[in-house]
């Protein structure tokens, strides 16, 4: 018997939306039901591209008229507490890219329309698939590294000015949010993964090199629930290009450096009787996704994730949902109130 495909709408049509859009094209469990966005060119150029998919300009209208199993939601940070919560109320499932929202206070209302309606909330996670981040989070589970000592997280990025000067949400404070948000949000929530929630913090951060109402640039020393320290240093001001993002965590019994472009390359490997095993593939290769190439994003894996967990009915761990997507809304709040 042929399996019915789990219908998506996919709300917002810019670079990460584009993305969604081909991910889910190239599903074949998956189907495209509608897209929307305000600006009606880029929703004509993605139908046109994707077998004229029926399109919006209007979000309500959209989730008035059509049936679907999920709506993405791949909006500006500011828009996905209001999005998310409005069609959880229509009873659709939901995926929110990151940040879930800019607050605890909206995601605690985002968990609780989901529960109110039955309805998931999920949350984009990507890079909880990547290799590397699989081979660490298993060695922790197992007990491999000991007690965690310390972990040091670099985000040393490049952004020139046209970056932020080409947006209407981009560096500003109540639509981005801070670089936290949009650059180091998955970072963060794998050390929240790996240590725990965030207890303590002591942050310095400032706007250095951009014409923005955020920050650029800052350092936090952090102390998690599990005991672990932690150390994050964050920036858009490199010159020129993206020079790192990496994280090194320090256990009793052993040392697990993640770089490369992102996350997707082991650095250093030193665990007391789990060595690296051999022929692991680690070298990142830019995702095809039909008509649309793109960086390394494992967004792929996220959407069958979701469509498995909703064909077996069940909770899948590799599924984020609302209440786990808020503890990294959660620590980045407390990082940017201890810099005031």
């Amino acid at each position: 018997m042929k399996k019915r495909k789990i219908k998506f709408a996919v709300v917002g049509c810019g670079s990460i939306g584009k993305r969604h859009i081909a991910v889910l094209d190239a599903e074949p469990e998956a189907e495209i039901v509608a897209i929307c966005d305000l600006d009606e060119k880029k929703c004509l150029e993605q139908s046109q591209l994707y077998q004229n998919i029926p399109y919006y300009t209007s979000y309500e209208k959209m989730i008035e008229q059509i049936k679907a199993d999920v709506i993405s939601v791949v909006t500006p940070h500011f828009l996905h507490a209001d999005m998310a919560i409005k069609a959880l109320n229509k009873k659709f499932n939901v995926l929110v890219e990151k940040p879930m929202a800019l607050s605890v206070k909206d995601c605690q209302a985002m968990n609780q329309a989901a529960v109110e309606n039955q309805m998931k909330l999920w949350v984009v996670k990507q890079n909880r698939h990547n290799v590397p981040i699989k081979l660490a989070k298993d060695a922790i589970d197992k007990g491999m590294l000991g007690k965690i000592f310390m972990v040091k997280c670099d985000i040393l990025w490049n952004r020139y000015q046209g970056y932020y000067d080409e947006s209407p949400w981009r560096g500003k404070k109540k639509e981005e949010g801070g670089a936290l948000y949009t650059q180091a949000s998955h970072f963060i929530d794998l050390l929240v993964w790996w240590c725990g929630d965030v207890q303590d913090v002591k942050t310095f951060m400032e706007t250095q090199n951009h014409n923005i109402q955020t920050e650029d640039s800052g350092s936090a020393i952090l102390k998690f629930t599990s005991g672990a320290m932690g150390s994050l240093n964050w920036t858009t001001c490199v010159y020129n290009k993206n020079y790192e993002g990496s994280i090194t965590i320090v256990g009793e019994y052993g040392t697990i450096k993640i770089g490369g472009q992102y996350l997707n390359k082991i650095e250093f490997w030193d665990v007391l009787g789990y060595p690296l095993q051999e022929g692991i593939e680690f070298t990142d290769k830019p995702n095809a996704y039909g008509k649309y190439q793109g960086t390394s994003s494992n967004h792929d894996k996220v959407i069958k994730t979701i469509i498995e967990t909703m064909r077996n009915n069940e909770v899948s761990v590799e599924a984020v949902e609302g209440l786990e997507g808020m503890r990294c809304v959660d620590a980045i709040e407390r990082i940017y109130k201890a810099s005031n």
